[in-house]
């Protein structure tokens, strides 16, 4: 008796997904792919808007420290 994959009506030998994987998988082909475009489109506007938002800012607010004096300028 073989153990595995090979037990599944789903794949045959050669790994290849069945007419019956292929049968239970449509109902939700639309679904998941809507899905699958709503979290790129969310996750490239929250990357957008940061680069964005990082982008403004002008760091005119922060004081730079003087350079570090050398041996010879005491």
């Amino acid at each position: 008796m073989a153990n595995g994959i090979f037990n599944s009506t789903y794949y045959g030998k050669d790994y290849t997904p069945g007419a019956a994987l292929l049968r239970a998988r449509r109902p939700y082909l639309i679904k998941n792919a809507v899905t699958g475009l709503g979290l790129v489109a969310f996750t490239l506007s929250v990357y957008a808007y940061t680069i964005r938002a990082v982008g403004q800012d002008d760091f005119s607010d922060v004081k730079v420290p003087e350079a570090p004096k050398t041996p010879e300028q005491k």
